[in-house]
């Protein structure tokens, strides 16, 4: 048996319910058990909607400062690589032997980088620096 409910309403809205009901296999016990289960299913969802945003907001800025830092880091590479550049003179296409010498440091750079990218060390981190002083 379901419990009986006594509820008062104004008369506008009193008027719509009825017209409501008025329509074929239309009762106002079912418009109203509708009516509340959507106000109580939209009710959840924004608590939802409410711990979600303040989750979402700080990954924004997480994301946001990273995107910086990669900026940065981008930047401060270009402009290295550029100085680099331009204070190294470029090695004569006869110099065979110092190519070969700079083909093979390349490769070394590149290896360690793949170890530390692999093992998770930064080389800007504190301990990173103080080790290898």
């Amino acid at each position: 048996m379901k419990p009986r409910h006594h509820l008062y309403l104004d008369e506008a809205l009193s008027e719509q319910l009825d017209a409501l009901a008025a329509k074929p296999g239309g009762s106002k016990s079912a418009i109203v058990a509708d009516a509340l289960r959507g106000y109580f299913a939209r009710r959840g969802a924004r608590e939802i909607d409410d711990m979600l945003k303040v989750r979402l907001d700080r990954i924004s800025h997480q994301l946001t400062r990273i995107e910086r830092d990669g900026h940065i880091l981008l930047e401060s590479l270009a402009l290295f690589v550029r100085y680099q550049l331009n204070v190294t003179p470029p090695l004569p296409e006869s110099d065979k032997t110092g190519r070969a010498v700079g083909r093979d440091r390349f490769l070394k750079f590149a290896s360690q980088v793949g170890r530390h990218i692999a093992d998770g060390r930064r080389s800007f981190e504190p301990q990173a620096a103080e080790a290898s002083e």
